[in-house]
């Protein structure tokens, strides 16, 4: 039996060129205690890049799966990162060494807006799928789900003295939610269009929201007295619970507005109009309310300065003033004057400070205020930039200075040509404006040379020069030492769109809109700058005049054929020597975008905006097959050196392998988010580097791993089953009817892994205590020991566990945010056994903490049907008597521990004098607070 054809596996290695992707924020970050406003986390593409601003370095990757990156959010620590994904989940990273151990799956779309408390102990995101989830960061779970918007959630903000949660849409609403009851108790509807942004100010007092004109609404808000709360009947708290109707009826919204009163006030006081005309893309400000920032699409970002209540107080008796010496005048003339008054504004509370302009648009910003008073700025721009600013509020007029901009690691543009050197140790790219050679293993940037708009290139033989061909027409000839442009060349009068090395490597053909293809050979010139040294040039030999314009040329291997791919959807072949026609290829029912040639000769491959690859003999021109490739346009293709394989990058994101000679896919190498332009594969047919809509080029490598046909096709057809079973129904717990809570996890692949994990191991518990018991009546019924039974491998493998330990093994190995999910998941006749374990592990003091969570779960879940299992009533008996004994006595270890560790506490802060766990000024606020607080309620009683 002949060995199968052995294909090699490529795989991922590293993704470069990208600085920040724009469709996430940015954000401060700090790094084992470093300089603050020094490193700054930026999205690129499904990792998380930390660069230093001070250096231009990158300092750390928080690596992703295969999701694009939307949303980040620092803890208040500074410790960790939230960052919240395309398919909805969300990850908490570490600062200190970049490792992840929690993640959340919650929503169904991407994540839009995440926000922590004040403590860090709660995230709340909000995402595309209009539902607002609250998790647990200590417990790593979900709380609950907040349903009532119609659209994309834009923000969402916590309360730091209430508990409460402030929530803005697309659907120009914005809601106020007590997380005590969970549920919305005010929903503002003074919003014409989406509301984009939000911002607390004043203590918390005052609320400005965005939206798509140019005005910043203000509204004020007043919470309940807390003496008033105290005193207020339990029936009329009760009826808070209600949530507010958005219809237009006015009883029904009086009623709204008795309801709101009972927790809060929010009343619209003004406006402030910003400079841009376009949408607000966010609001912000800092920690102290002091300063607001506000950007839109464009590249202007402003700069508010929140006034405290002394300036104002100042602000007002100057302009009451002013009033009454004009009332003296017109008094003095002989008029009636008015009493002269003077209304306070929104604008006299909030003064503009300065609008900054980046060098591109904005769409990110974050800022930090150093205790030098000086305000460091971090821009996201749309253009794969990141620039920094610094500016001085306290200045009479002041001005933003450019402290760093990072640009080296990208291009502002797509890079549309890729090519590898001849020793495959470098990397061209080139975009709209500039071009670049890197070096592979490093990935670093060797050159950057400024050019036109560039559509092909190519190493000249000896890697010393670089030759482009222009969208304009021109080719332009760079050499790589210095740096500098050597010549630029009209070659076409219109784009360059195609460019080939002759195989003999003395010149190269070009293919232009201008419908000609025109041969060119190298020359060396005498430099005009330095007699004694040569340059390289081109020099114009032969032209073919065609019909449609040109799109792709490409040489045969062996010097004979000359492939031309029109625009009329057809590849014509033609002899190198005579330039006679030899073949037309037509059957493409779109423009031919890509071909090329196998290492031999004999087979031409081409790539179509019908989405096929059609793979023809160069003998006679006969279609070998028909492939239907990619979902969208095929934008390149190229076979790998001395092999019939070949690679293609479509549309469609994705690049995949083919055999030409069986006409099989092989492999799909995906990761790019955005249409694939280009790609390049090096001489040695190792590496693939390949570029992207998304700003990033992406290198593959070839492993040793070699590739089993059937054994692919099956991986696929699991894929898409675990993925249909993800995308089932939503499991529905008995008797909660939907309203605006809900449970926050979602089921997922890897919850119904975990259910089937867990039914497996009940299933061996079952198996191994029925043996147990079998060969214990098989040894009372010999009247004498029996030979012991042989134990299950599995719990071998596991350290020779017992079958029921072995169960709850596996139940602490779910993830503690998929836990709940998976127990839903459950089907009920595992239920009775699990309960019996839940009463040993209980019992014998084993992971109480998480046996009571499961045990109230389960019981939620499944109450009708234990209630009235008559065989339950006695195991459940058990159960409430020995949980409410074991969680009694760790309650009572714990509360013994925190009694000794606050004495501990209170010993060392006398013996040295020092504030222990905490910092004195914060300390001694909380306590003025708390004191506050008490004097209110005290008064409010009398």
């Amino acid at each position: 039996m002949g060995l199968t054809k052995q294909y090699l596996r490529y795989v991922a290695s590293a993704v470069f060129g990208v600085i920040g992707s724009p469709k996430a924020n940015i954000a401060y970050v700090t790094i084992r205690g470093g300089e603050k406003g020094r490193f700054v986390a930026v999205a690129a593409c499904e990792h998380v890049f930390i660069w230093d601003v001070r250096k231009a370095e990158k300092v750390r990757i928080l690596e992703g799966k295969k999701h694009e990156v939307t949303h980040l959010c620092p803890s208040p620590d500074g410790i960790h990162i939230a960052v919240g994904y395309e398919d909805g989940s969300v990850r908490i990273f570490s600062l200190l060494n970049g490792e992840s151990n929690v993640s959340f799956n919650g929503h169904k779309t991407a994540v839009t807006a995440i926000q922590y408390d004040s403590l860090g102990a709660r995230l709340v995101t909000g995402s595309r799928d209009t539902d607002v989830i609250v998790w647990d960061v200590i417990n790593e779970c979900g709380l609950y789900r907040l349903k009532g918007h119609k659209d994309a959630i834009t923000q969402v903000l916590f309360l730091k003295e209430k508990n409460l949660l402030v929530t803005s849409s697309k659907d120009t609403f914005v809601k106020w939610w007590d997380l005590d009851t969970q549920h919305c108790f005010r929903t503002m509807v003074g919003h014409r269009s989406e509301v984009w942004g939000m911002a607390l100010l004043n203590q918390e007092n005052r609320l400005l929201t965005g939206s798509a004109d140019s005005e910043l609404r203000a509204w004020d808000i007043t919470y309940l007295d807390e003496g008033k709360e105290a005193g207020e009947p339990q029936q009329k708290k009760g009826k808070s619970l209600l949530d507010d109707d958005d219809d237009d009826d006015d009883a029904e919204e009086g009623a709204d507005d008795e309801l709101e009163e009972r927790i809060l006030s929010c009343k619209k006081t003004g406006s402030i109009l910003r400079e841009g005309r376009d949408r607000v893309v966010s609001l912000m400000t800092d920690a102290k309310g002091r300063f607001l920032l506000c950007h839109g699409t464009d590249n202007g970002l402003e700069v508010f300065s929140v006034l405290p209540e002394e300036e104002i107080q100042k602000k007002m008796e100057k302009k009451l003033k002013r009033a009454r010496k004009k009332a003296l005048k017109e008094q003095e003339a002989g008029e009636e004057a008015a009493e002269p008054s003077v209304e306070r504004k929104v604008g006299d509370e909030i003064n503009r400070l300065l609008t900054l302009r980046a060098s591109a648009k904005i769409r990110s910003v974050d800022f930090l205020m150093m205790p030098s008073g000086e305000m460091r700025l971090a821009l996201l721009l749309q253009n794969n930039t990141v620039e920094t600013y610094t500016l001085r509020p306290s200045d009479q007029t002041p001005a933003g200075t450019k402290t760093s901009r990072l640009t080296l690691g990208g291009h502002r543009t797509d890079a549309r040509t890729l090519t590898f050197s001849s020793e495959n140790s470098s990397i061209l790219s080139a975009s709209g404006e500039t071009v670049k050679v890197w070096n592979r293993s490093t990935l670093q940037v060797v050159r950057t040379m400024a050019c036109e708009y560039a559509l092909c290139s190519l190493f000249v033989p000896g890697d010393r020069q670089i030759i482009l061909g222009s969208k304009t027409g021109k080719i332009q000839i760079f050499e790589l030492a210095s740096g500098s442009l050597l010549q630029t060349i009209d070659a076409h009068s219109g784009a360059v769109w195609s460019m080939c090395l002759s195989p003999d490597q003395r010149g190269i053909v070009t293919g232009g809109a201008d419908k000609t293809v025109k041969f060119w050979d190298f020359e060396l010139i005498k430099d005009e700058q330095s007699e004694a040294s040569k340059r390289l040039t081109v020099k114009h030999t032969r032209t073919l005049q065609l019909d449609e314009d040109v799109l792709c040329v490409r040489f045969s291997p062996d010097s004979r054929l000359l492939a031309v791919s029109l625009l009329d959807s057809t590849v014509k072949v033609f002899y190198v020597d005579t330039l006679k026609f030899f073949l037309s290829l037509y059957g493409h029912k779109l423009p031919v975008l890509c071909l090329d040639i196998s290492h031999d000769s004999a087979l031409i491959a081409t790539g179509s905006a019908d989405r096929n690859v059609k793979i023809w003999g160069l003998d006679f021109g006969d279609c070998h097959r028909s492939m239907f490739a990619h979902d969208d346009s095929v934008m390149f293709l190229q076979f790998v050196p001395k092999t019939h394989l070949f690679f293609t990058a479509g549309k469609d994101r994705k690049i995949k392998q083919w055999d030409a000679d069986k006409f099989e896919h092989i492999q799909t190498l995906e990761g790019h988010h955005r249409e694939v332009w280009c790609l390049a594969i090096s001489p040695n047919g190792d590496h693939i580097v390949s570029s992207s809509h998304d700003k990033s080029l992406r290198l593959w490598d070839r492993t040793r791993e070699p590739i089993i046909l059937e054994d692919e096709k099956e991986t696929e057809r699991e894929a898409e089953f675990e993925e249909s079973m993800a995308k089932g129904d939503e499991p529905v717990v008995p008797g909660e009817t939907a309203g605006e809570a809900a449970p926050a996890a979602k089921k997922t692949i890897e919850t119904v892994k975990a259910a089937e994990r867990i039914m497996e191991a009940l299933e061996l518990y079952r198996e191994e205590t029925q043996k147990m018991e079998e060969h214990e009546a098989a040894c009372k019924a010999a009247e004498k020991p029996l030979p012991p039974l042989r134990m299950n491998p599995i719990l071998v493998a596991n350290g020779n566990a017992s079958p029921s330990r072995y169960v709850l093994d596996v139940i602490k190995k779910v993830r503690s945010s998929e836990l709940e999910v998976s127990l839903l998941v459950l089907p009920f006749m595992y239920v009775p056994d699990l309960l019996k374990l839940f009463n040993c592990y209980v019992k014998d003091g084993l992971e109480v903490e998480l046996v009571c969570r499961c045990l109230f779960f389960l019981l939620r879940v499944h109450f009708g049907q234990i209630t009235t299992n008559q065989v339950m009533l006695s195991v459940m008996d058990e159960l409430r008597v020995n949980t409410i004994s074991k969680v009694k006595e760790i309650r009572d270890v714990l509360g013994f521990n925190g009694a000794g560790l606050q004495f501990l506490q209170r010993e060392i802060e006398s013996k040295e004098d020092v504030m222990f766990f905490a910092d004195a000024t914060g300390h001694f606020g909380e306590k003025k607070r708390k004191r506050r607080k008490r004097e209110r309620a005290i008064l409010s009683f009398a």
